[in-house]
């Protein structure tokens, strides 16, 4: 099954969690929370913890993020979790990765499985795409 949507940034909110331990490197490194609203066959919101190593002036560094999903899947109401990274070198996108938290889905989506993607169109708009099975 498919399901798509667009979504915009509701709240990004970043947290300093510097261990005693920390390692300075040559890109720094932070967290954020984040919360998401979705429309469109993909309807809800999320709670995200965002972790990146990234430089803000050249666009180059790599993202990771946890999500946590409760809305509507094609009209599938439930939770689940969802996680996805990428990395940039200013000008393009690789390495990147979205994949369904195994046995995260509560409601009509118990049993999810699947991958998807995140894209952003020339206007801004931000969109979100799943590819999903229920088990």
């Amino acid at each position: 099954m498919n399901a798509t949507g667009t979504f915009t940034v509701k709240a990004f909110t970043p947290t300093d969690v510097t261990p005693d331990h920390a390692v300075a490197t040559g890109l720094p490194v932070g967290v954020a929370t984040m919360e998401k609203l979705f429309e469109g066959a993909v309807a809800g919101r999320s709670a995200t913890v965002f972790t990146a190593a990234y430089d803000q002036e050249s666009g180059v560094g790599t993202y990771l993020a946890m999500e946590s999903f409760e809305g509507t899947l094609d009209g599938r109401e439930g939770t689940f979790n969802f996680v996805h990274s990428a990395t940039t070198t200013g000008s393009d996108h690789t390495a990147e990765f979205f994949t369904v938290v195994p046995a995260s889905g509560t409601g009509a989506l118990t049993g999810i499985t699947g991958s998807g993607g995140l894209g952003v169109d020339a206007d801004g708009t931000h969109r979100i795409w799943f590819e999903y099975e229920l088990g």
